[in-house]
């Protein structure tokens, strides 16, 4: 379970630009223009200078970009968009991802966390990367999500042995929802799903919805996996012999948990008002309902990590890329939230 701690509270966020053929760019370039009106924190973007430039003319965007170091962001925000170039060129066209800039996405990842860790930043923001692009090149990693998690074991370990579990949750303006098992195909979720991972998954939520978002005592809501909850066994015994153990064993634990609940009435207006936090056994289950409702609004957040990190809940749209379609939404609720979890500017 995370702390409440914010390792660079006041500082401001450290903001990657992802997968540099998306529209990673572009919604970073926009939100700058918008970051009055649309109150944003101080933030700076980890990536290339050049490249940033590229896609601000061919957007026809008036950005200045100012080449800096971290702790020279907060000051030049409001004149120029602040970068801290790797000194990684990136050579993608808008659309057409390029092998050769994988390094150079993963480094920004790593830079950002490492930034965060030494008090340099409140947090981290990133923009949505191309994952196969990534695999391609070798990264051993199934998402952002694992990744991070990794490089907490490595920078920040807990000291008792276990390696951190990072959690997926997407937060809207009016519901939350967790993904227990995440990016597998949908036959290994169910076989994965297990009464352990529902029990570790809801505890780190309710701790986290706790010490990051300030609610008391969280209300979590656990989906079944089958239809109409399996109807007591007639359409699947995971909900009797996987879910509901688990629902014991939290309230047993204090934790205020209701399940397994019907995954198909688990979202309405009057049922998302019953609980703080929906946790659902497959990704689609999670994130269709909350992207469906507040697409433009909704946060991926990761959970269960010694520091903040948040993110954009599309993807790379490289069908839109350097086309000025790609709408900043989505960003500019990343970096409120992140400031507001981490303690930024």
């Amino acid at each position: 379970m995370t702390t409440g701690r914010a390792i660079g509270a006041g500082k401001p966020l450290a903001v990657t630009c992802g997968e540099p053929a998306g529209i990673g760019l572009d919604v970073t370039l926009a939100a700058w223009t918008r970051r009055a009106a649309a109150e944003l924190p101080p933030f700076y973007v980890i990536g290339d200078v050049a490249a940033l430039s590229r896609r601000a003319a061919a957007l026809g965007l008036a950005v200045p970009v100012a080449r800096v170091s971290a702790g020279e962001a907060a000051p030049a925000f409001g004149e120029a968009l602040p970068v801290v170039d790797l000194g990684m060129a990136t050579v993608a066209e808008a659309g057409r991802p390029a092998r050769g800039d994988a390094a150079a996405v993963v480094a920004s990842i790593e830079r950002a966390v490492e930034d965060v860790v030494a008090g340099h930043a409140a947090a981290v923001v990133t923009n949505p990367i191309h994952k196969h692009a990534l695999y391609d090149a070798g990264f051993a990693h199934p998402g952002h999500t694992e990744f991070l998690g990794a490089l907490a074991d490595r920078l920040l370990p807990r000291g008792d042995g276990r390696a951190w579990r990072p959690i997926m949750m997407l937060a809207g303006p009016d519901m939350r929802t967790v993904p227990i098992t995440v990016h597998v195909a949908l036959a290994q979720a169910c076989r994965e799903l297990s009464t352990e991972t529902i029990v570790e998954t809801a505890r780190i939520v309710a701790g986290d919805l706790a010490t990051r978002f300030g609610i008391a005592r969280p209300r979590l809501a656990i989906a079944g996996l089958n239809p109409h909850a399996g109807e007591d066994g007639a359409m699947g015994r995971e909900e009797i012999d996987v879910i509901r153990p688990a629902v014991a064993m939290l309230l047993a634990e204090g934790i205020d948990v209701r399940g397994p609940l019907p995954a198909d009435t688990l979202f309405h207006a009057r049922a998302r008002a019953t609980y703080d936090a929906a946790l659902c056994p497959t990704h689609d289950q999670a994130l269709i309902p909350v992207k469906t409702v507040a697409f433009d609004e909704t946060v991926n957040v990761t959970l269960g990590l010694p520091f903040v990190r948040t993110s954009p809940d599309h993807g790379t749209a490289l069908d839109i890329a350097g086309t000025g379609k790609a709408h900043p939404g989505s960003l500019e609720a990343a970096l409120r939230l992140a400031a507001r979890m981490g303690g930024g500017m």
